[in-house]
């Protein structure tokens, strides 16, 4: 698989200039870790990659024709359905392996509560496992780990590793140990 290459990216909202020529390359089948001060645009850049955003200029080669998940700032989830509904929205896998993927991250998802009762921690995990079991090449994640303690983040970060290997990730942090936990490569904004 081709690594990501941003060219002399640009987008601005308005008068505001929020990516001025940017110039990157996220490599194929590893983790990328992208930081930078709060309003640098990191965001807005995985929006562009994932087409929600369109850039005013520049280009992006190494996504076409790929499949993408993402875990988002926003969990996204249907608080009205429960966690293994929410994730057979992306993916075909059965029961078993949704209930053991959450279990690896301390959810018990047998008892088919619907995922408001769940905490905010627990919602970010579920959101985790939807984009985990969806089918990708890439994956982006937008500050995945927030909101998790840090056993429980170790035993994600541990999950996410294993259920990417080989696979393109790129995610936006702001915690340099985040990035050292993933063994990825920083991007600096």
């Amino acid at each position: 698989m081709a690594d990501i290459c941003i060219e002399n990216l640009c987008k601005s909202f308005g008068d505001k200039k929020v990516i001025d020529n940017l110039n990157c390359i996220f490599e194929s089948g590893r983790i990328n870790c992208v930081m930078g001060k709060s309003g640098i645009g990191k965001t807005t850049l995985l929006n562009i990659l994932m087409g929600i955003y369109e850039a005013d200029s520049g280009t992006v080669s190494g996504i076409s024709g790929k499949k993408i998940s993402a875990v988002f700032q926003e969990n996204r989830l249907c608080e009205n359905l429960n966690a293994i509904t929410n994730i057979k929205m992306v993916t075909d896998e059965s029961d078993e392996k949704i209930i053991s993927v959450l279990e690896r991250m301390e959810i018990d998802a047998t008892k088919k509560i619907p995922v408001s009762e769940y905490s905010g921690g627990m919602k970010r995990r579920v959101a985790i496992a939807r984009a985990l079991l969806a089918k990708f090449d890439i994956l982006f994640m937008d500050e995945p780990l927030k909101g998790l303690d840090e056993e429980t983040k170790m035993k994600v970060v541990e999950l996410i590793k294993e259920m990417t290997k080989g696979k393109t990730v790129i995610m936006v942090t702001h915690n340099i140990e985040e990035c050292k936990m993933f063994d990825a490569k920083l991007i600096e904004l």
